[in-house]
């Protein structure tokens, strides 16, 4: 197998302490070769996928990809989100935010579909990156989107116990205990949730068909808690609470506070759509991607759609939007109310179940970005080792799911149940522009500064257009300047779009309405990415120079050792000189 003769053969950078000092040395004509070096699809469809010797199992089907990305995406944080976007920013219209923000989500699910389709392997938008604009940003993006996953699920697991706590009415204090000797933020040890994430370990190393069923079983319960709180909420709503507030001071009607409170508030409930990029990590286990993976895809975007308008719709006839409470909408409203305490628990219950089933699919897809960076020898090729029994990437399974674990078991995370940070929106953007750029400039030596040129205006125009946003006063100023900045965009894609032909039309399924759909997506990526919190920015820049450090100081020399070594292709001459020297 290609795992052993690379390990095993060749040249290596890493033989010695001297001869790695030797290749610090040429660091920078490795990183001039390697940090913007293209792969190929075919590559990563054969040679690429060969390095973990063994194959996975094409076992899924269209159904399971519904399942597990109404899983990864309905997770507990929904009952927070919602409350807190009507009470803040749209009040009963958060109906509306809800369904622009299933349109938005589906249109940036359509970017990610189409690469599944051409490019059905393990890597999502690692390998959507690297055959578009490199090792580099591939790795960068890869990586980012791997560290978010680890602290969301070690978050989402400590919040399991809290949730677990409210279904029995137990305080979460009795399932954890304290250290008096570790500092605050660290001294809480919290055992239920290591071993809920070994459990689903265990469970993601098995099997992925059975992980899948798993996940069935749990999405289904699920949905049936929150059939269940929708319904109540219809039975014991009144319709009066869609216009009137509690308060005559407060603004009225269904859209109380205009345009700008409903998509502020569709910015907010975006992020409850995040999970369904997990699924686009499951395509090489597809037994069919052209036909599953749209299906899988589009499918489950559209039925969490209509379960979040259901449940926005039942929450708002709960009670007026001035008494909602932003932080428990669902089990306040029931809360003190003769003979509805126990709605509060199977609130509880529900999501459990939820924290459960988003927990599952974010492992699984973190282990198979894990092992696809493994295939591109920047992590070593250990992560990238398929078991040969259970056909599941096993090694960077247990990897990361141990250090879940210990981040779980003693660091409190201040981190919303399903609100992938920046991390993730920085990937779903560059997925966008890759799709872009991939259809747009042609395959071989040519020049791509028209759509580099174009990309980078129109990530200008939407940046300038979200800081407008944010940060200038209300009045008619800042409408000229947000109108300007949205004529500004639209005559950019215009012109380009007549201007620059597309030059890779896809055979199998495409991405409709290029390059607007694409565009529509960079857009809504940035203008979110411009409402995090500073501390966001703030773990973003420390991972991101963790990253840059790591592929410096290997990532570059063991991928231009595989370089060399034939393990990209034919051996490179120059490189294979270059290696010989040092």
């Amino acid at each position: 197998m290609e795992v052993q003769s690379s390990n095993n053969g060749g040249h290596s950078s890493f033989s010695s302490f001297s001869v790695y000092l030797n290749s610090l040395s040429v660091t920078p004509s490795r990183l001039a070769r390697r940090a913007i070096s293209v792969s190929t699809s075919s590559d990563e469809m054969s040679r690429v996928r060969a390095v973990s010797g063994e194959q996975m199992r094409r076992t899924l089907r269209w159904y399971d990809l519904i399942g597990l990305g109404i899983g990864g995406m309905v997770g507990a944080g929904v009952f927070v989100t919602t409350g807190r976007a009507s009470r803040l920013y749209a009040g009963p219209s958060i109906v509306v935010s809800y369904a622009i923000a299933g349109l938005c989500a589906l249109l940036s699910a359509f970017c990610y579909t189409e690469f599944a389709v051409h490019l059905p392997v393990a890597g999502g938008a690692f390998s959507y990156i690297r055959i578009t604009f490199g090792e580099f940003p591939a790795f960068f993006t890869g990586a980012n989107l791997i560290m978010d996953y680890v602290m969301s699920n070690a978050a989402v697991s400590r919040s399991f116990t809290a949730y677990l706590g409210t279904a029995f009415g137990i305080s979460t204090s009795k399932w954890r205990f304290v250290v008096s000797g570790l500092p605050n933020g660290f001294n809480e040890i919290d055992p239920v949730a290591v071993l809920v994430v070994l459990a689903i370990t265990v469970i993601i190393c098995c099997s992925t068909r059975e992980s899948s069923k798993v996940n069935m079983i749990m999405t289904a319960f699920h949905i049936a808690f929150i059939f269940f709180v929708i319904v109540m909420g219809f039975l014991k709503g009144n319709p009066k609470n869609l216009s009137l507030p509690a308060k005559p001071e407060h603004p009225s009607g269904f859209f109380p506070f205009g345009a700008a409170g409903v998509f502020n508030g569709a910015a907010m409930v975006y992020l409850s759509y995040i999970g369904y990029d997990a699924v686009s990590t499951m395509a090489e286990e597809v037994q069919n991607p052209v036909k599953d993976i749209p299906v899988g895809v589009s499918g489950s975007v559209a039925i969490v759609t209509v379960l979040y308008c259901l449940m926005a719709v039942s929450m708002s006839m709960l009670l007026p939007y001035d008494l909602i409470d932003p932080e428990a909408p669902f089990s306040a409203a029931f809360r003190g109310s003769d003979g509805w305490e126990w709605v509060t628990k199977v609130v509880g219950i529900g999501a459990s179940f939820g924290i459960l089933t988003s927990l599952l699919v974010a492992m699984l897809g973190q282990a198979r970005y894990m092992c696809v960076i493994g295939r591109s020898r920047v992590v070593p090729v250990w992560f990238a080792q398929i078991h040969p029994n259970t056909s599941t990437p096993v090694n960077a399974s247990t990897f990361l799911g141990i250090f879940t674990a210990a981040l779980a078991l003693f660091t409190d995370l201040n981190v919303l149940l399903n609100l992938v940070s920046i991390g993730t929106l920085f990937v779903f953007y560059m997925v966008a522009n890759a799709l872009i750029f991939r259809r747009y400039v042609p395959i071989g030596p040519t020049k791509p500064w028209p759509t580099l040129s174009f990309l980078t205006l129109f990530s200008i125009t939407s940046l300038v257009f979200t800081l407008i946003w944010k940060l200038a006063p209300q009045g008619n100023l800042k409408a000229f300047m947000l109108g300007s900045c949205a004529v500004v965009a639209i005559a950019i894609v215009l012109i380009f779009h007549c201007v620059v032909p597309q030059a890779n039309k896809p055979e199998l399924w495409g991405v409709p309405f290029m390059p607007w759909t694409p565009c529509v997506s960079i857009f809504l990526n940035i203008f979110l990415l411009g409402s995090l919190d500073a501390p966001s920015y703030v773990r973003f820049g420390f991972f991101s120079g963790l990253i840059v450090l790591v592929y410096l100081f290997y990532g570059v020399h063991a991928s231009s050792d595989a370089e060399a070594n034939g393990s990209f292709g034919v051996k490179d001459g120059h490189v294979l000189k270059e290696l010989t020297e040092v």
